[in-house]
């Protein structure tokens, strides 16, 4: 009777119960390449002339087609996965699309005129509308403004934030996050205003590079605030704890334990602070006036710099002012660009060592 039983064919269960049938792996894109000719064929029978349309509805018609066709074969499970990983795509070309155009523009139009010749010149007897000329004394201007302002900026806002997190608790912590939410929203020019209104006016100092620096440094502040704030509020506790615990002062175990496990993410928020701030016009417009002339002393007499150079020779209008105006807007990328690179190879250099 045992036998019996023990040779007794078990029931298989059916295959339909345990899988499901799957889209294959190329299906992605060819919808998306189906997609695309349906948002062309529509915005060409609309008489569309805008790409951007022909663009949002093809992204439309690639959302909409993958959650048809994966509700029919796989299910409306799986339809609302691959619709949220469709979004997802869609907003990245989204984001990407303008980005490289923004490059390609700059790069093409800015080569133009871009050569040792202009990197090594200044606008000093040329005028305006001619052609020749260099930037710089922009250049220059830039580089002095944006380093002092970082000098003046990173370590108060790293000092502040590492108070807010490892010592801030009572009513002067709320008090300086508070300002510190209300700096962040505060126009460049209102900053602008305010050096002009004490160091200028109220103090008797005439323009200078240094005057913007300080203007640049209070746009500066709360995004390093901000930004290493959050990155030290990632450094796991059980760090701290294990430092304390092994009679390290509090002192010592932020400086060589907190920061350095942080110190790619305080990178990372130095040089957005920095771009932040590279680009700014009207603090410069106010406080250093601009010149033609190089003018290698921060503190005195007024100088230049790349995004108000920028301004000026694409005011002019003529063709040649264009083109330096676009050659001038390359270098300032490329300037924030080079910032970026060193200061990622400093935090990768200056972080911890992980491995054995």
């Amino acid at each position: 009777m045992s036998h019996a039983v023990q040779d007794r064919p078990v029931a298989a269960t059916p295959r339909s119960s345990l899988s499901h049938a799957r889209l294959p792996r190329w299906t992605p894109a060819a919808v998306a390449v189906g997609s695309i000719a349906a948002g062309c064929g529509i915005g060409l029978a609309a008489g569309w002339h805008s790409k951007v349309q022909w663009g949002l509805v093809s992204a439309l018609v690639f959302v909409i087609a993958t959650y048809a066709i994966t509700t029919k074969v796989e299910g409306s499970r799986q339809a609302k996965d691959r619709v949220a990983t469709s979004l997802i795509w869609v907003s990245f070309v989204l984001a990407v699309v303008p980005l490289l155009s923004l490059a390609w523009v700059t790069i093409s139009k800015g080569l133009e005129v871009l050569d040792p010749y202009f990197l090594s010149h200044s606008m000093n007897g040329v005028l305006d509308a001619e052609a020749g000329g260099g930037v710089y004394h922009a250049l220059l201007g830039t580089i002095e403004q944006v380093g002092i302002a970082t000098l003046i900026a990173a370590p108060i806002g790293l000092l502040t934030a590492v108070y807010l997190v490892e010592y801030g608790n009572g009513k002067l912590a709320k008090a300086v996050t508070f300002f510190v939410d209300v700096m962040t929203g505060i126009p460049s020019i209102v900053a602008g205003l305010f050096i002009l209104a004490t160091w200028n006016l109220m103090l008797g100092f005439g323009p200078s590079g240094f005057a913007g620096a300080m203007a640049l440094a209070i746009l500066m502040m709360p995004v390093v605030v901000r930004s290493t704030e959050e990155m030290l509020k990632l450094v796991p506790n059980e760090l701290r704890e294990a430092s304390l615990a092994l009679g390290v002062p509090k002192w010592r175990t932020i400086l060589k334990v907190v920061l350095p496990t942080a110190i790619g993410g305080i990178t990372t928020g130095v040089m957005l602070a920095v771009a932040r701030i590279t680009g700014e016009t009207a603090p410069v417009l106010l406080l250093v006036f601009g010149t033609k002339l190089i003018n290698p002393n921060p503190f005195e007499g007024a100088q230049s710099s790349l995004p108000l150079y920028v301004y000026e020779q694409y005011a002019v209008g003529t063709d040649a002012a264009v083109a330096r105006a676009w050659a001038a807007a390359l270098v300032l990328i490329a300037f924030v660009m080079i910032l970026n690179l060193v200061a990622r190879g400093i935090a990768r250099w200056k972080a911890p060592k992980t491995g054995r």
